[in-house]
């Protein structure tokens, strides 16, 4: 049965590096959680104390309402997923899903009807009898989510599982895992430093950076609201305009840039006039048009094009504007009908512009 994981005020340190800082943080139960971060944040030592593998110095961690700090990994009822996937070579892939069953003392029958049930999840049922090292790193792969998912854990933990996978497969695991997770209800908690992992299969996500938590929402409200510049520019891509308020009110704001006067819409921060900020504006939000066209937009750029990348569905433009550089996306350019050197207008939507605290 699925459970909710609570951290009060966790911290664990290793001599004198804080790898996890001060840190609350409430897993709903059937929840599919992310925690997203750059390399060395401190978030597989998170994970690691979900797991057990590490005990807090201070803190708690609670299972529903059970504190876990002193239980043991193996009595916690969690499955794990290794971005390595941690299988044994010289075992086929029944006896590798098994391991855990065995462990638990199950009967055969009922070992062999879970370890199906396990293979039929990720697809793999005709590969019951194979080898481990003869499957290749995606096979390997759903093997390693099997095994995990046979125990029926109350939680699930997955350590950038998918890393190692070519883009493709990707794709297909992330679909795959998420399908499972809604079939299952388990509580599922994934670490990865992939936004795309992140943006395209939690239910909601944190940030983190040195060992903090920095902002906690859904996907769509990290991308589109982010708290400070950091995440802004971890989670997707964005362009920065630096400026200062003139005027700030009832969630609105005009700003003083080196491209000109921007109008904002979306201002959630306490912004008051003369603050310098960060105009946050994603490469989507800008919109490229011919130096002459008439556009009616809250906000134009006068910008020249430096290069133009053709990436199929859509076209990237890389552009200065007094200095500053910046980036556009154009979805389905079709035929190419800008190039390096044009001078172009930048329309941008009132809403699309975030001021972030400098």
């Amino acid at each position: 049965m699925a459970v909710a994981v609570q951290l009060t005020h966790v911290t664990k340190a290793f001599d004198t590096t804080l790898a996890v800082n001060d840190v609350s943080l409430k897993i709903e139960r059937g929840e599919f959680f992310f925690l997203l971060g750059p390399s060395g944040c401190g978030k597989s030592t998170f994970l690691r104390i979900v797991a057990g593998f590490y005990k807090p110095d201070t803190g708690e961690l609670k299972f529903d309402d059970t504190i876990v700090n002193n239980v043991p990994p193996h009595q916690r009822n969690t499955g794990m997923v290794f971005q390595n996937y941690a299988l044994w070579p010289h075992m086929s892939v029944a006896e590798n899903i098994a391991y855990g069953l065995t462990l638990r003392k199950l009967g055969k029958s009922e070992r062999d009807e879970k370890i199906t049930s396990a293979l039929e999840m990720v697809q793999m049922v005709d590969y019951r009898d194979r080898a481990v090292n003869t499957l290749s790193g995606g096979q390997q792969q759903r093997i390693a989510l099997a095994r995990a998912l046979v125990i029926e854990p109350s939680v699930l933990l997955l350590d950038e599982p998918i890393s190692n996978l070519d883009a493709a497969l990707r794709q297909q695991m992330r679909d795959e895992i998420k399908q499972i997770h809604d079939r299952t209800n388990i509580t599922m908690f994934y670490v990865t430093h992939d936004q795309v992992d992140a943006l395209s299969m939690a239910d909601r996500m944190a940030i983190m950076q040195d060992g903090v938590i920095i902002q906690v929402g859904t996907p769509r409200e990290v991308y589109q609201f982010p708290k400070n510049t950091f995440v802004a520019s971890f989670v997707g891509e964005t362009n920065f305009i630096s400026g200062k308020v003139q005027n700030a009110s009832n969630g609105s704001a005009t700003i003083e840039t080196s491209v000109g006067t921007l109008h904002s819409e979306t201002v959630y921060h306490n912004l008051s006039d003369g603050t310098p900020v960060q105009c946050s504006i994603r490469p989507e939000a800008l919109i490229v048009n011919s130096e002459n066209d008439d556009n009616h937009a809250e906000n134009t750029i006068t910008a020249k094009i430096t290069a133009v990348n053709y990436l199929g569905r859509i076209e990237e433009y890389q552009l200065v504007a007094a200095d500053v550089p910046l980036k556009a996306v154009h979805y389905n350019p079709g035929i190419e009908t800008k190039k390096p050197g044009d001078t172009v207008q930048l329309a941008i939507a009132a809403e699309a512009i975030i001021p972030l605290p400098d």
